[in-house]
């Protein structure tokens, strides 16, 4: 499979300016394949996959999401039909580790990845339904199921990995980001680093709300550590989105990657060291707005604020410094309590309905939380819940980030099957 026009070409393109990041979102997968170096593949997937030509065969970064497997396996057939006897997992999230099966079909493989792999597998057994409940929420993908079933590292490591290819070196390089098992990869005779999803060509993951901890602060660490390789690296093969080649575009998605985290981080610990309460440190906290703007940082799937909750979460535990939130009363007790005293769960609605049609984000968010009340204190409410999924479809609506409007849209949805039960 072949693209009508070049994804370095393209990425060239956004990073100069001179087309728009809006016109190709890294999360709508093509399945293109491109070589983008002397022996080096690159299938831009939903989960990419880069392929090394090797004396001991092909070198997979990656095997893609169980959706595309046959896609991605068809891509790097039409390139090459060396047998693939390696493959490194970056980390074990699903849409990384499933397409390994296509390949072994042709011959067996060895697959590596960080000791923490495993775990991670073990752990995606035992909360199968809850993560089967968080994805369909985030992707609105009602029928996602979660896999039981995983295609195990057969070598593992803790800190550093080098491997001989026969005669081409590979490092693996462990680094705590979006998960606690990624493994960067640099190929030094090719100049060519394979990043998994510490660059995701959007604001970094790193503050999933429905998703285990995250590590912003080593994160940017292992940025700036790649930023330092000597030779710098001419290609860099990202885990979603597109390819970027040139040392000096590399080395800036690199170093702003990690100035976004770093501030993120910054601001966050000196509001915590002196007090401050979360309410106060996600209202006050911001990102770089310059940074934002950049193509490759904008907050399409992740959010900053998200960021800073899950810095909070890492550095100061559950408690938020609010005490009426350390031994809470249930939130339906609270919603009734509040409806009784502004007169009726029909009024919190109505007026989170008024505070919906602003433009205003504090006036959304306020919405939000008094649409929530009414729908708590009346369950069982139709014009409720009309009121719940308006106010909620506005919220969806004014967010850029994926994972606020896979939430928001999931309470719409709620609320809109309860008016038509």
């Amino acid at each position: 499979m072949t693209a009508s026009k070049s994804l370095l070409e393209l990425s060239a393109r956004i990073l100069d300016g001179t087309e728009e990041i809006t016109d190709h979102h890294p999360f709508r997968p093509s399945n293109t394949l491109e070589e983008v170096g002397d022996g080096v593949a690159f299938v831009e997937s939903f989960a990419n996959v880069t392929a090394f030509s090797t004396p001991d065969g092909l070198c997979l970064v990656d095997t893609g999401s169980a959706l595309v497997a046959g896609a991605v396996h068809e891509a790097i057939r039409s390139w090459s039909t060396e047998r693939a006897t390696t493959a490194v997992y970056t980390h074990g999230h699903i849409d990384h580790v499933f397409g390994t099966a296509a390949f072994e079909a042709e011959g067996p493989m060895r697959v590596i990845g960080h000791e923490a792999v495993d775990p991670r597998f073990d752990r995606y057994v035992k909360t199968a339904g809850y993560n089967a409940v968080i994805n369909q929420r985030q992707f609105r993908a009602p029928g996602l199921q979660w896999p039981l079933e995983y295609r195990r590292p057969d070598v593992t490591y803790s800190d550093r990995l080098d491997l001989d290819l026969g005669g081409v070196g590979a490092e693996l390089h462990h680094a705590r980001g979006e998960t606690d098992d990624h493994t960067w990869v640099w190929v030094p005779d090719r100049r060519t680093l394979c990043t998994g999803d510490l660059i995701i060509w959007c604001t970094p993951n790193a503050g999933n709300p429905q998703k285990v901890q995250r590590y912003a602060e080593e994160w940017a660490a292992a940025l700036r550590e790649m930023a330092t390789l000597d030779p710098a690296p001419e290609l860099l093969l990202p885990g979603h989105g597109l390819p970027i080649a040139g040392s000096d575009r590399v080395r800036t998605v690199l170093l702003d990657t990690a100035t976004l985290l770093d501030s993120l981080t910054t601001q966050t610990l000196a509001l915590m060291n002196e007090g401050a309460r979360l309410d106060d440190i996600i209202h006050t906290v911001a990102a770089p707005p310059d940074l934002l703007e950049k193509p490759y940082l904008r907050p399409i799937y992740d959010d900053p604020e998200f960021i800073v909750r899950n810095l909070w979460r890492l550095y100061g535990g559950w408690y938020d410094g609010n005490p009426a939130h350390l031994k809470p009363a249930r939130d339906e007790a609270v919603a009734s309590e509040l409806a009784g005293l502004a007169g009726g769960a029909d009024v919190l609605a109505r007026r989170a309905v008024e505070l919906a049609a602003s433009d205003d984000d504090a006036d959304l968010r306020l919405a939000g939380h008094l649409a929530e009340y009414a729908a708590l204190a009346a369950p069982d409410s139709a014009a409720v819940h009309r009121a719940r999924a308006e106010v909620f479809a506005r919220r969806r609506s004014a967010e850029p980030s994926l994972m606020a409007k896979g939430v928001f849209s999931w309470a719409e949805a709620e609320s809109l099957r309860r008016v038509e039960a």
